[in-house]
């Protein structure tokens, strides 16, 4: 039966099923043939939702929905334009920052690409950097979104393992700062070869208070998110709470932008979003249940575990294996499938959940800016190609550069603990 569930599910995804139905399809599959009766579908399914860390998912989504009601977007490129616009490059720069602090409100990469990327493509282009590499920087930088806290991913990792969220969220801002780092790097050299732009006129104190006066409001979201939930103050459920009050307090008050037909349009995309993730959660429960009846995660932990005990060998064959998966099949649904197992596997030889946790998240991340399935390198090539010639295949092969140096972060986290969950110790004990 363990076979009729895993062709169900290859058949069902291969000709255009969602991920979660193609899960509850191949589970109701299952447990028809095994004669298992179908209160436990529904038993399994409810138990995957009976969690109150969950609720920070919608409370998060409702949040950065309602600041971007605002044009927080603007506020963000501007801002980090003032700071850095002045530098060769100096769009770049600001797409990645702007994505940076964007990530400490959405929490989920497609998000930014396309709430930042309408407004950073066009200014791209318009100052003389070409489309392609204006859509490849900004699928490369929304990437962000999921890594730097709060992360809906993970939220979901550490929700079905039992691990803290608080020390995970902990745990990813040096590795999503590394990114970041790197990837303006990366754009200085590029942009120094290829002769980008930059703004004429320096920085003054008075545009840097104005950008800084009008980027405000967002980052003072972030610090609440960051040390509400660092500091032990919040949980994460709550912070999301508060996050929910004062972006409807910045959006209704200050931004004065916020009417019923915005509310009702913040709260359809809240809705929308919740509710497939949430249905994502409550399938693969059920898909779980099955696979631990059948041993099959232990099965594979043994058979990973009979090619080599060591470490190092195993990280790097399950980072191989994260790479390909995540090029693949959505981010969310695959944590709720691999994550469970492959910790099995990595607690076997030595690896801190935590620690593990991260490069995960990171692999199936960077996938969303990958072919063939990238959602986010299509959603920015799609922006680009209103504003001049930008096919797919321009667009990767533009995005090849600043890869290379996010899978060199990539490695250099999974075996250097310290930057993960070495620094999250350090902080929170």
């Amino acid at each position: 039966m363990v076979a009729v569930l895993f062709i169900v599910f290859l058949v069902a995804l291969a000709i255009g099923v969602p991920v979660a139905f193609s899960l509850g399809l191949a589970s109701v599959a299952y447990m028809l043939g095994a004669h298992i009766q179908m209160i436990n579908f529904a038993q399994y399914f409810f138990k995957g939702l009976d969690s109150f860390t969950l609720l920070c998912i919608p409370g998060f989504t409702f949040a950065g929905n309602l600041m971007n009601q605002g044009g927080i977007s603007d506020k963000l490129l501007d801002f980090a334009d003032a700071l850095v616009g002045h530098v060769t490059g100096g769009l770049a720069y600001a797409n990645v920052l702007a994505s940076m602090v964007f990530a400490g409100i959405s929490g989920t990469a497609l998000s930014d690409t396309v709430a930042l990327g309408g407004v950073e493509i066009p200014m791209m282009v318009n100052q003389g950097y070409d489309v392609p590499f204006s859509v490849a920087i900004t699928a490369a930088s929304s990437c962000l979104g999921p890594i730097i806290p709060p992360s809906v991913p993970m939220i979901m990792a550490a929700t079905m393992t039992g691990l803290s969220v608080s020390k995970m969220f902990m745990a990813g801002i040096v590795p999503g700062l590394l990114l970041g780092f790197g990837m303006c790097a990366t754009c200085y050299i590029l942009s120094v070869k290829r002769h980008y732009p930059k703004r004429n006129t320096p920085p003054t104190w008075s545009h840097i208070w104005h950008a800084t006066k009008e980027a405000i409001w967002a980052l003072i979201m972030v610090g609440i998110i960051l040390f509400g939930i660092m500091g032990g103050i919040v949980t994460p459920t709550e912070a999301s709470i508060i996050c929910v009050v004062y972006g409807l307090f910045v959006s209704v008050f200050i931004y004065r932008k916020m009417g019923p037909k915005e509310m009702y349009s913040c709260l359809k995309d809240t809705v929308s979003s919740a509710s497939a993730i949430m249905a994502l959660v409550a399938f693969a429960n059920v898909f779980a249940f099955i696979l631990t009846k059948e041993h099959i995660p232990s099965m594979i932990a043994d058979a990973m575990l009979h090619l080599t005990t060591n470490k190092y060998l195993i990280l790097l064959l399950i980072n191989l294996f994260l790479i390909f998966v995540g090029m693949f099949m959505e981010t969310i649904a695959a944590i709720l499938i691999l994550f469970p197992t492959l910790l099995a596997v990595a607690t076997a030889v030595g690896v801190d959940p935590i620690h593990f946790g991260i490069i995960v998240v990171m692999n199936l991340v960077l996938g969303l800016c990958t072919p063939p399935v990238g959602v986010c390198l299509f959603a920015a090539t799609n922006i680009g190609a209103r504003y001049g010639k930008c096919t797919l295949s321009d667009s990767v092969k533009a995005l090849v550069p600043l890869l290379i140096v996010n899978f060199g972060v990539l490695f250099l986290v999974t075996y250097v603990p310290f930057l993960t969950v070495g620094v999250a110790n350090l902080v929170m004990g």
